[in-house]
C-alpha cells in the first residue's frame, strides 16, 4: 500500500461544507478499494460493505429508510451511533444494485453528517438506462492508474522525488530520472504490477500479472454482455484498441471487416464509460472554446500504456533504450505522456485533446492541446530538432499565444523559434518524465516577469446591449443575447455557478471585469440570473442562480431553435 495523490482530494472532500456522497469511478484494478481503505484509517469508525457479497447486499434490501439502514450497519459492525460524524461508510461494487445508487440522495438529504463513499466499475454498462445517479445529490472523482510520481513514492525514492519536484529540473538529476521513468514505461501504472515488481524487482515475473489483468477485463464482458454475439464483439474490440493505442483509426478498421462500424462504435462508447478506453476527437481551432470535431477520425487512448505494451509485444524494446521516441514510431511515448497528463486530473469530464489543421488534405497534427486559464496551449512529443516541428508551426501561426511546450528525451531548455511566416515564439523543452508537472511549468513561465500574455476576452458585439429600464415584461428578450449568454443560462439551469465556472471553465475566457460586464450583467439586468453575494444554508456566496423568468426564456429559446 502506498500514497495516491487522490487521497488529498478525499481529505478536502471530508471537510467541505454541504458535503455530498462521493462516487469514485475508474476501471477495475486501478486501486479504488485500496485508496478508500487507506482513507478510512483517518476516521474513528469505518464501515466497508461490498454489494457483491450477499450478506452485505441483503441488509440494503431489508431496510426501508436511511436511519434504520445505518442503525443496522452500526449494529452489525459493533459501532456507536454517537460517533456518526467520525464515521465513513464505503459502499463497494455499487453497480450491483441500482436501488442502492438511488439511496445515495437520502444519505445527503437525511443524514449529511455521515461521510459516504461509493465505488464501482462499468456502472452504467451493467444496468443500462435503468441506473441513474441522483442529480445534484452526489459528487464524482475518477481514479486513474498510478502516475510516475506515485511510482517514485511507492519505491521510496525520496532523492528522486525531490529532484522531480525541483523547478526547473536540474541537469545532473536527469539521468537517474530517465532511468526510473523508463522502468515505469515498461511497467505501466497498474497497482498490482507495481506491487509485484517492488517485491522482487523481477521483470520476467510480471507476465502472469499482465495476463491476469487482461483476463479480468475480458471476463467482465461475459458478466455484462447481453448475449454471446455481443461477448465476441467486445472481446475483439478490447484486444484491437490495446494493439492500436495512441493511433488514429476508424471504427471500420477496428472491425477488420468482421464487425460493422456502428457495432464497434457502440462498444467503444461502452468501454469509455468503463474507463478502459477514451476516444480523442481533434479540434481544428487554435483559440477557445475547445470543440472536438466528431466528424474526424479519433485517436485511441487506453487505460494503461503498460498493458498496451504487453499486448503489442514491445516491452523488450524498452530495455536499455535511451530515447523512447524511437520505440513503435514514437506512438508509445506519446501515449504515455497522454497518460501522465491525465494522471492528476480527477474530474469526471477530464479528457485529452489534440489539434489538426482544418484542410482535408493536410497532415498537420499537434499531439496535445492543454486548456489552461482560457488558453489552448500546444504540446508536442518529439525527439527531433525544433526546426522539424512543422505541425506546431502551423498551429502557432493561428494561435494568439507566443509560447508552446515540447516533451522529449533531452534536458530542460528554453529556445526561441520562428515559423515560416516569421512569427517568433518561445518553446519550452521539457524531459518527457515531467509530463504530469505541466501545470507547474506553465504557471512558472506565465509568472516570469518578462512574459506578457494577451489572454482571450469576449469580443463586443456591434449590436450594443441596452439595459432594460421599462417595467414592461420582456418575454421576447432574445434579440440582445447571443450563443454564449444561452450557454450560461443552460449551465446555471443545473445548479448555482461561480463566475469562474461560467467564464473560464465553460466559455474558455478569463475572469475579467470586461467579460463579466458583457456576458453576466445583461442576464442579471433582464432578470434571467440573480447574483448572491452572501452565503445561505443552501446557496454559496458570490454565485449566480437562474430565475424562473430565465428558465422560461431558455425554454422559449430552445423551442425557437
Amino acid at each position: 500500500m502506498y500514497h495516491r495523490n487522490l487521497l488529498g482530494k478525499l481529505e478536502q472532500w471530508r471537510v467541505t461544507g454541504h458535503r455530498k456522497p462521493l462516487v469514485i469511478r475508474g476501471a477495475r484494478q486501478v486501486g479504488k478499494t485500496t485508496l478508500v481503505n487507506q482513507f478510512g484509517k483517518q476516521f474513528k469508525q469505518y464501515i466497508h460493505v461490498n454489494l457483491e457479497r450477499p450478506e452485505d447486499a441483503s441488509l440494503f434490501k431489508t431496510k426501508t429508510n436511511i436511519h434504520s439502514l445505518v442503525q443496522g450497519l452500526l449494529l452489525r459492525h459493533n459501532m456507536q451511533r454517537s460517533a456518526i460524524e467520525e464515521t465513513l461508510l464505503f459502499i463497494d461494487e455499487i453497480q450491483e444494485s441500482p436501488e442502492v445508487v438511488n439511496l445515495l440522495r437520502y444519505f445527503y438529504e437525511d443524514m449529511p453528517e455521515l461521510a459516504v463513499i461509493a465505488a464501482g466499475s462499468m456502472i452504467e454498462n451493467v444496468h443500462g438506462t435503468t441506473l441513474t445517479f441522483p442529480v445534484g445529490r452526489v459528487e464524482f472523482l475518477v481514479l486513474r492508474p498510478v502516475s510516475f510520481e506515485e511510482f517514485l513514492f511507492a519505491g521510496k525514492q525520496h532523492s528522486l522525488i525531490d529532484a522531480f519536484h525541483h523547478m526547473p529540473v536540474q541537469d545532473f538529476a536527469c539521468i537517474e530520472l530517465y532511468n526510473a521513468f523508463h522502468r515505469y514505461a515498461y511497467l505501466g501504472g497498474m497497482p498490482e504490477v507495481h506491487a509485484r515488481y517492488l517485491h522482487g524487482n523481477d521483470l520476467t515475473a510480471l507476465v502472469s500479472v499482465y495476463e491476469s489483468l487482461m483476463a479480468t477485463y475480458l471476463n467482465d464482458v461475459e458478466k455484462y454482455a447481453r448475449n454471446e454475439a455481443q461477448t465476441h464483439v467486445i472481446r475483439h474490440t478490447i484486444q484491437q484498441v490495446m494493439l492500436n493505442a495512441g493511433k488514429r483509426i476508424s471504427f471500420s478498421r477496428l472491425g477488420q471487416q468482421i464487425y460493422p462500424s456502428k457495432t464497434i462504435g457502440e462498444v467503444l462508447r461502452a468501454l469509455e464509460k468503463a474507463h478502459l478506453v477514451s476516444l480523442l476527437y481533434p479540434t481544428t481551432s487554435a483559440v477557445p472554446p475547445l470543440i472536438p470535431d466528431h466528424g474526424k477520425t479519433p485517436r485511441i487512448q487506453v487505460l494503461d500504456t503498460g498493458l498496451a505494451n504487453f499486448m503489442a509485444g514491445i516491452q523488450r524494446d524498452l530495455i536499455g533504450m535511451d530515447d523512447l521516441s524511437s520505440v513503435y514510431q514514437g506512438t508509445m511515448i506519446e501515449h504515455l505522456v497522454g497518460q501522465e497528463l491525465l494522471s492528476f486530473q480527477s474530474g469526471p469530464l477530464s479528457k485529452l485533446n489534440f489539434w489538426v489543421r482544418q484542410k482535408n488534405q493536410s497532415d498537420a497534427e499537434v499531439d496535445f492541446i492543454y486548456p489552461y486559464q482560457g488558453m489552448l496551449i500546444p504540446i508536442e512529443v518529439k525527439s527531433g530538432a525544433t526546426g522539424s516541428l512543422r505541425s506546431l508551426h502551423a498551429f502557432m501561426e493561428q494561435s494568439p499565444l507566443t509560447f508552446a511546450f515540447r516533451f522529449y528525451a533531452g534536458r530542460y531548455s528554453v529556445t526561441t523559434v520562428e515559423t515560416p511566416s516569421g512569427k517568433r515564439f518561445t518553446l519550452l523543452n521539457l524531459p518527457y518524465f515531467l509530463a504530469s508537472r505541466i501545470e507547474y511549468y506553465i504557471q512558472d513561465f506565465i509568472d516570469s516577469p518578462e512574459v506578457q500574455l494577451e489572454p482571450p476576452v469576449a469580443k463586443e458585439s456591434k449590436q450594443r446591449y441596452v439595459k432594460q429600464t421599462s417595467t414592461e415584461t420582456r418575454d421576447n428578450a432574445n434579440e440582445p443575447l447571443h450563443d454564449r449568454h444561452w450557454q450560461i443560462l443552460e449551465h446555471c439551469s443545473v445548479t448555482h455557478r461561480k463566475a469562474s465556472e461560467l467564464l473560464v471553465d465553460l466559455l474558455g475566457l478569463t475572469h475579467q471585469t470586461r467579460n463579466r460586464r458583457l456576458l453576466l450583467s445583461p442576464l442579471i439586468d433582464l432578470g434571467y440570473l440573480r447574483y448572491r453575494e452572501s452565503a445561505t444554508d443552501k446557496e454559496p456566496a458570490k454565485s449566480y442562480h437562474i430565475t424562473a423568468k430565465g428558465r422560461n426564456a431558455l425554454k422559449s429559446h430552445k423551442k425557437g431553435g
